[in-house]
């Protein structure tokens, strides 16, 4: 279908976005194309035609199309067969030259970091590691660097970066940027917008939604390095299999409605934590308390899903709480239907700042009552 980022809301366009040609008896459902290869002879391409799926398969397009959208993006987005996936190809991204500077915060999603520390360890890559939300002190390391990843809402900490700030101080300065986007979803922020060089996701979380799929996305408006990553993704192998895919484009067709639950939980549970007397810290961008709300009011679109919480007890009483739980599920990622928890330091590659008693509570579309119930019984428990 033939429309753009501005002739419908951001979920509308969730919706319809990614639909085949309207013709008498046509799917409104783009079909599964299960297959490897495709009838070709003659010079690899040169017609415009499918040749090898590891190259280009129409069972990608239609989820690369919606999400292109979703991040008022020119080009389609890039589908990856993971998350880190996704994250690999950005960071060969960086320069071919002696110790390339990668700047990264100092809470992220753990694996993104240490993938950049294996960078360092392999091609020599200085890695220089900030507070996000410091906005000084990255412009400040954005001097004579070459690659900047940038999350915010930060995993799990839950920092919030002044993106505009940021990016534009990195694009006077050269410095190519990725914004990964995974918490707040193109509903919650745009990061093109800002002057992001590239969007990254973990397509697995919010925006499959179900907790189903394994898949990652960048999108970019800049041709020249959506080639490149679109060729790091044929040589290297990271694709994507088409029922995942498929899935997760259903998965993103209810997206605003899982969103508006999921934050709204979120906001009250929230709220009931920061009063409770065996919390010693709760952080979501919510809460008028929280250093990162102003930020978040004026730069995104709502305050996402994930709550940070630190209850009596330290790490055992964190492990206890996770135990006591009937309703909420012990597991780790997150941005599914269903509310889970985990204590983020029991993984020994979350950073070191990260506390020992820091849970991560991914909020889901459960009854907000339910969540509450389950939450304060097992924070009762601990005294």
């Amino acid at each position: 279908m033939d429309f753009g980022p501005d002739d419908f809301s951001p979920a509308t366009l969730a919706v319809a976005a990614g639909r085949p040609e309207r013709q008498p008896g046509a799917a409104v459902n783009p079909p599964i194309a299960l297959s490897s290869t495709y009838v070709s002879q003659g010079e690899a391409g040169a017609d415009g035609n499918f040749v090898y799926t590891r190259w280009d398969t129409e069972a990608w397009h239609a989820f690369e199309e919606a999400l292109g959208l979703l991040e008022h993006a020119k080009l389609p987005a890039l589908v990856f067969a993971s998350g880190m996936a996704a994250v690999s190809a950005c960071y060969t991204l960086l320069p071919n030259k002696p110790r390339p500077v990668i700047v990264v915060p100092k809470h992220a999603y753990h694996a993104s970091l240490v993938l950049a520390d294996e960078l360092a360890a392999r091609v020599g890559a200085e890695v220089r590691r900030v507070a996000i939300d410091e906005t000084a002190e990255v412009i400040a390391a954005l001097e004579g660097a070459d690659l900047a990843l940038i999350e915010s809402p930060t995993n799990p900490m839950l920092e919030i970066a002044d993106l505009v700030e940021v990016l534009a101080a990195a694009r006077q300065l050269g410095v190519l940027t990725i914004v990964d986007n995974t918490f707040a979803t193109p509903l919650g922020q745009n990061p093109l917008d800002f002057g992001a060089d590239v969007v990254l996701h973990s397509v697995t979380k919010y925006l499959a939604g179900h907790s189903d799929v394994v898949l990652g996305a960048v999108v970019t408006n800049d041709a020249e390095l959506r080639s490149r990553l679109a060729q790091h993704r044929t040589v290297h192998g990271a694709i994507a299999g088409p029922f995942e895919v498929w899935l997760a484009l259903r998965g993103l067709r209810t997206l605003a409605l899982r969103l508006e639950r999921a934050q709204a939980n979120a906001v009250e549970l929230a709220a009931r934590l920061a009063q409770h007397p065996n919390v010693v810290e709760v952080r979501h961008p919510s809460l008028p308390g929280d250093k990162g709300h102003e930020r978040a009011s004026t730069q995104m679109n709502g305050y996402g899903a994930i709550i940070g919480l630190r209850p009596i007890g330290g790490a055992a009483g964190a492990d206890a709480l996770v135990a006591g739980m009937r309703l909420w599920l012990p597991a780790t990622s997150l941005g599914g239907v269903e509310s889970s928890l985990e204590r983020r330091r029991r993984f020994a590659s979350e950073s070191a700042t990260v506390p020992e008693d820091f849970l991560r509570l991914s909020v889901g579309i459960e009854d907000v009552e339910d969540l509450w119930q389950d939450l304060n019984q097992a924070l009762n428990a601990l005294s």
